[in-house]
């Protein structure tokens, strides 16, 4: 699914360079559930978006299902993350002046789909996620909670294979994030490759491996430890 070797991120500015990720050499596998967890400043958002396309690597390579993700072109890249990738975001970054419909329709309009084939996704996902009398409704017309479901039911349009989560619960009250970390563990057991940056550690409790970063280096690996272990 996912490679890196040697991948690092740097930064210069006036006061000298700053090593936001170091060179990481890491593979994360179809099907796993990947909580990535560190202090503030210690690479997590950093990694989450060189997995998904949105930030070259200053050295090193990452791969995505046997392909080169930054040798791409800027088109080959956009379309991988649109037919391959989901994001959730903190901030929900849903479209203010549209109805929780047409928030989802957003990523099927970008594919192309046809609009009877729409409209049907679009209710059964967001029946899905609880929120089917609330479809007309736009985003400030909803709680945190329903517009954090609104961009999961969002991430799901095109039926990626992988969801890239950067700190999904953050904003959220402990019922609410309950039911996210419960979605995310439904869409883990559908066999989907599920990385989730969090602080909580009781979010990184849920998946199947976690990940430590500090400094921008990976200092455990749970995967890593139980090779050794084995």
């Amino acid at each position: 699914m996912f490679r890196l070797h040697d991948a690092s991120k740097r930064y210069r500015h006036k006061e000298g360079e700053v090593v936001a990720l170091q060179p990481t050499t890491l593979e994360i596998l179809p099907g796993e559930f990947v909580a990535v967890i560190g202090p503030s400043g210690s690479g997590k958002t950093t990694l989450l978006s060189m997995l998904g396309g949105m930030l070259a690597p200053s050295s090193g390579k990452v791969w995505l299902d046997g392909q080169s993700l930054y040798d791409a072109t800027v088109a080959q890249r956009a379309r991988m993350r649109q037919q391959k990738l989901g994001f959730v975001f903190q901030t929900f970054n849903l479209i203010p002046y549209l109805s929780a419909l047409e928030n989802v329709q957003v990523p099927l309009m970008l594919n192309g789909r046809c609009s009877a084939e729409q409209h049907e996704r679009l209710m059964a996902l967001l029946t899905r996620v609880g929120l089917e009398l609330r479809v007309h409704h736009k985003p400030s017309e909803l709680s945190i909670g329903q517009q954090q479901r609104v961009a999961l039911a969002r991430t799901l349009a095109n039926d990626p294979a992988v969801i890239l989560a950067d700190e999904p619960t953050g904003n959220l009250d402990p019922e609410t994030r309950e039911q996210v970390l419960q979605f995310l563990e439904e869409l883990h057991r559908e066999g989907r490759t599920v990385v989730v940056v969090t602080h909580d550690p009781a979010t990184a409790s849920r998946a199947t491996r976690v990940i430590k970063l500090r400094d921008g280096a990976v200092v455990s690996d749970s995967a890593a430890q139980l090779l050794q272990v084995a």
